[in-house]
């Protein structure tokens, strides 16, 4: 994990630099912030920009609809970030990227930190993308107005594994994803609530029992719910 005295920095190239820190700056990862386990620059585009009126975009060739992030200007906003930032990993977060899973972010939260380029319009210059050898990340089969709330979205995924952000580190070791599958059902007091009973094997005091009972739950979760998920399960635990 990063080192304490070394804290985990999070670049942003954005057209919205006031999105941020944005929920970042609340709950465990906001009070990280404040305490100086992770650092966060948002790094205004439209700065990198040639004329008078800030211009990031142009219309594509080949015609088609909207516009497309000019390649010049943010081929400039990258360049100054990672010259003051050189080994933090540089992604692109984008639709057509790799599906970021918590295998990744555990990478991510390992290393110094991540300079994150927030898309907008059409998209950006596929060259930009090129030259800089820049990593593609999707965070769901779905489209943002912007890439800055999967920035936000990354972040807060890696915020939450640095060391000193979550008060009781063993419950990460239980979350969705840890071993391959979805979370087991959760219950607090009071015991009964709406007619509804909390399962008997959780008050019973039975701690090997518990333990069965809720990987059983986790794989009848995924096995619904992610068949993907399952079928990797499957294969390494077979």
């Amino acid at each position: 994990m990063a080192k304490l005295d070394t804290p985990w920095q999070a670049n942003v190239l954005t057209l919205f630099p006031e999105m941020f820190p944005g929920t970042l700056g609340l709950s465990l990862a906001g009070q990280g912030l404040k305490n100086g386990a992770w650092t966060l620059a948002a790094m205004d585009i439209r700065d990198f920009a040639y004329d008078k009126h800030r211009s990031v975009d142009g219309a594509p060739f080949g015609g088609g609809p909207g516009m497309v992030m000019r390649p010049d200007v943010v081929s400039d906003a990258i360049a100054a970030a990672t010259r003051a930032d050189p080994a933090l990993a540089l992604i692109y977060l984008t639709p057509r990227g790799r599906p970021l899973d918590q295998a990744r972010v555990r990478q991510l939260a390992e290393g110094p930190g991540v300079t994150l380029l927030c898309g907008r319009f059409e998209g950006l210059d596929e060259r930009v993308l090129d030259a800089h050898a820049m990593e593609e990340i999707s965070i769901g089969d779905f489209v943002l107005s912007g890439g800055e709330a999967a920035a936000i979205a990354v972040i807060d995924a890696c915020v939450r594994l640095l060391p000193g952000i979550i008060g009781a580190p063993d419950s990460l070791a239980q979350e969705s994803f840890e071993h391959g599958l979805l979370e087991y059902p959760q219950y607090t007091r009071p015991r009964e609530w709406d007619g509804r009973a909390v399962p008997e094997v959780l008050v019973s005091g039975h701690h090997e029992k518990v333990r069965d009972w809720r990987r059983q739950q986790a794989e009848a979760i995924t096995r619904e719910r992610r068949p993907d998920l399952w079928a990797r399960y499957a294969e390494n635990n077979g």
